[in-house]
């Protein structure tokens, strides 16, 4: 019985995972995609110049600026917005294995899982390891 109630756990978390990738990957291609369409929308008529190098501006390097941004319909914002949901996503994946672990009382796969997800919000939040 117990065997049962752990399989079906199982699958549920297999489940979960799988739409949680399904959905914040989706979801992150039609945020860029709007984002693309903006942008070529708005400079379709324009001609780039490669002469000079044009860095990113400080405005798209902080997420309430890019919130503010892609809520302010600019292109490099939305874009941004939708490669920073591909970021999330993976993340979000860790959390939800944390949660089901915890769930089913496994304190070794916490532990690994939070090792896991310790290391990748360093990486995110310092911009490496």
């Amino acid at each position: 019985m117990a065997q049962d109630r752990h399989a079906g756990m199982d699958r549920m978390l297999a489940i979960i995972l799988g739409h949680t990738l399904r959905i914040g990957v989706t979801a992150s291609a039609v945020i860029v995609l709007a984002g693309g369409v903006l942008y070529l929308a708005r400079n379709a008529f324009t001609s780039p110049d490669y002469h000079t190098f044009h860095a990113a501006s400080t405005y798209s390097r902080t997420l309430p600026a890019i919130l503010q941004n892609a809520l302010a319909l600019n292109s490099y914002g939305i874009i941004q917005l939708g490669l920073l949901v591909l970021v999330a996503t993976p993340v979000l994946r860790v959390i939800f294995s944390v949660i089901a672990f915890a769930i089913e009382r496994d304190i070794l796969y916490v532990a690994a899982t939070l090792i896991v997800l310790g290391i990748l919000l360093y990486s995110l939040f310092t911009g490496g390891v």
